[in-house]
């Protein structure tokens, strides 16, 4: 992926997976993993984090300690 260097990476990776996730490519319940996302990317962990975190913001993604984040059941953003 080439990023856009007036926007941060972090944004560019939640608008990829927020796309993936409208798209169906990541149905509800789908698991994000970040080590696939961090070596997809080549991004720092932290990075991958940022975006999750967003897509956790909107409701589009549920985290659940002890075992990672996954796709809401119902998206938020629709």
């Amino acid at each position: 992926m080439e990023y856009d260097p007036t926007q941060p990476k972090w944004q560019q990776i939640a608008d990829v997976l927020r796309e993936r996730i409208n798209s169906g490519e990541y149905p509800p319940q789908h698991l994000i993993s970040e080590v696939q996302l961090e070596s997809e990317f080549e991004v720092a962990r932290v990075t991958v984090r940022k975006a999750v975190r967003a897509l956790r913001e909107e409701g589009r993604v549920v985290t659940t300690p002890g075992m990672g984040s996954f796709v809401a059941e119902s998206d938020a953003g629709e």
